[in-house]
């Protein structure tokens, strides 16, 4: 059995739920099919509950109307029969009836992810409509009763495999299951969400625990490309991807992937298959156990960095001084991305600067602190261990007309990375694709 996973482009109007109806109905095999909101809806259904935390209800009316008008044209369009208009006119004018109940309650963050579920609740229930007024065999499972994170806020992988395999059980006729993506209940038994990766990470969550043959990641890209192909031109589609790659590019910027969202997969040992719905017969990028030796697979680029250096002739020697320095991090809840250290000095990058001024006040008792804003990390992703002679040299000499702040090499064998001004990020990515690729 496949998991398949749709995104909210995949499924954004009749016609794109039509053409995934094709999909997951051929070949006829029996099959999990992870369904997103339709795109805009999230947006929409996370605007409607800033209205109600600021007490006007007459905003979060409008946009609720206006949202089941455009979901009542849907339905008109997407299906054929009037049984089945009107069986979805029905579900559609309930389902907002419960979303203005919301304008008549005090909202807190729990009832505002109950709202925000409601989009992959809606979505599934239509394609499951969809294919059931097409004769197809398939059966709509509710995510909440399945999908539950433990108290730490992870997915309760034990509870998940066996919830899954019990609903499987008990409707072994089926071709198709439908569920939603992203959301799920916590510990304590509330709706909640899975937050990182959303549906891929509910896909991955399913096909590990299943055991599938193939988790599918349907977008509207062919796969993962070798470069940001905004910024770089005649990039090319790769292939293949160890998971370990696969995560460092899309910690570093491959956005068609949420870096932890693979884990699942990747622990099962289940490949993930990253596909094209605009172009469904393209191979796409396939995600597995597989490592390729002596390859250079891809470059990604991280934006919005902020790189902080201390430097102090006092830790020369001193131990507990990085310590000391990790641990106002780790107060402030602010990760890190790259490190780099001399007998004097230590550099670090982040993504988050909210907590920058508090950090670096705190850091000031150590020695002297600088910072650089508006920086870029670019991450080059291959076969980089440290026994192949001429990969970084490869790289670095691409960088060779362009400053480069900070360079991290060795704490991975599959990546060296780069720390360049916002200013040099397209040449730098042009640079790197000529000289690794071209």
């Amino acid at each position: 059995m496949k998991v398949l996973k749709f995104g909210g482009t995949s499924v954004g109007s009749p016609q794109r739920m039509k053409d995934v109806a094709k999909l997951i109905t051929s070949p006829q095999e029996q099959k999990i099919v992870v369904l997103s909101a339709m795109s805009g809806t999230t947006n929409l259904l996370v605007e409607i509950s800033e209205y109600l935390y600021k007490k006007n209800p007459e905003g979060a009316n409008t946009l609720i109307n206006r949202m089941e008008a455009t979901y009542l044209q849907h339905a008109e369009e997407l299906y054929q029969t009037e049984e089945w208009k009107q069986q979805t006119r029905q579900f559609l004018q309930e389902e907002f009836a419960y979303l203005r109940s919301f304008t008549k309650v005090h909202v807190t963050s729990f009832e505002e992810k109950v709202i925000l579920a409601q989009g992959e609740i809606i979505s599934t229930n239509m394609m499951t409509n969809l294919l059931l007024e097409q004769g197809v065999s398939a059966i709509l499972l509710n995510a909440l009763d399945i999908v539950r994170t433990d108290k730490n806020a992870e997915p309760d992988f034990n509870y998940i495999r066996q919830r899954i395999t019990a609903a499987l059980k008990d409707n072994p006729q089926q071709n198709i299951y439908i569920i939603q993506g992203f959301i799920c209940r916590n510990a304590y038994g509330e709706i909640d969400n899975l937050l990182r990766g959303g549906s891929d990470y509910t896909a991955c969550l399913l096909g590990a625990a299943i055991q599938a043959e193939e988790i599918q990641i349907w977008t509207d890209i062919d796969g993962m490309h070798n470069n940001d192909p905004r910024v770089v031109p005649n990039t090319e589609p790769v292939r293949q991807l160890h998971f370990e790659e696969a995560a460092e590019l899309a910690y570093f910027g491959a956005k068609i992937l949420h870096p932890t969202c693979i884990q699942p997969a990747k622990f099962a040992a289940v490949p993930v298959r990253l596909l094209n719905t605009l172009n469904p017969s393209a191979p796409g990028t396939i995600i597995d156990n597989n490592f390729q030796q002596g390859k250079i697979k891809a470059v990604a680029a991280k934006d919005n960095i902020t790189c902080i250096q201390i430097q102090s002739s006092r830790m020369l020697l001193a131990y507990g001084f990085l310590r000391k320095v990790f641990e106002l991090f780790e107060v402030h809840k602010t990760p890190i991305d790259m490190v780099c250290t001399s007998e004097v000095g230590v550099s670090v990058t982040i993504d988050n600067p909210n907590h920058l001024s508090d950090i670096v006040d705190e850091l000031k008792k150590y020695g002297t602190v600088s910072v650089d804003r508006d920086m870029v990390i670019i991450c080059v992703v291959g076969d980089l261990d440290t026994q192949n002679i001429g990969f970084e040299t490869l790289a670095c000499k691409a960088l060779q007309h362009i400053p480069v702040r900070m360079i991290s090499y060795g704490g991975s064998n599959h990546n060296i990375s780069f720390l360049v001004k916002a200013q040099d990020k397209a040449r730098t990515l042009q640079a790197l694709s000529e000289t690794l690729f071209h």
